[in-house]
Formats: C-alpha cells, sequence, structure tokens
C-alpha cells in the first residue's frame, strides 16, 4: 500500500504515470541483499532462474509483488477461517 500510494503521489506531483520498479526500491533500501539473492539464486538454483525469472519480477511495479501476494494469502487464510467455523456449527 506505501509503493501504490508513493505512485500515485509521485504522478500527481509530476502529472505522470511511472511506477517504481521492484528492484529499483529493492536496491535503494538493501542493495547488499539483492546482491546476495542473485548469487544464491545463480549458484544455487539454476543460472536460467535469475536471468528470465527474477529480474523479469523486479520489473514490475513495487505494489505488485506484495499485493499480489497479500491477495493470495487472504484468499488461503479465509478459506481456512470459513472451513473451521463450518465445522464448529455443524
Amino acid at each position: 500500500m506505501i509503493a501504490l500510494g508513493g505512485d500515485i503521489w509521485q504522478a500527481a506531483a509530476e502529472g505522470g504515470w511511472q511506477p517504481q520498479a521492484l528492484g529499483q526500491v529493492w536496491f535503494t533500501l538493501d542493495s547488499g541483499s539483492l546482491n546476495l539473492t542473485q548469487a544464491i539464486v545463480q549458484r544455487y538454483l539454476h543460472p536460467w532462474l535469475w536471468d528470465p525469472a527474477f529480474v523479469q519480477l523486479l520489473l514490475w511495479p513495487a505494489w505488485v509483488v506484495p499485493g499480489a501476494l497479500a491477495i493470495v494469502l487472504f484468499m488461503l487464510c479465509r478459506r481456512r477461517q470459513r472451513m473451521r467455523s463450518g465445522g464448529t456449527l455443524g
């Protein structure tokens, strides 16, 4: 929500929509962990995973990835809640 709010604020101030990429935000916050993640993925998983997969993900707007993850987690937790309440009532 903060990243989306920042993009909206910047769009209003500059008069155009240019969302910040996830990779840029991560690099600004902690470039060392971004470099470490790249090294781990390329050395221990597979080099192919970094270049097409992770790089594409890092080019997405910074609010898309955590937003999508939040929606998935919300849906998973909501199903569990329904199952629990359905089992206790019946």
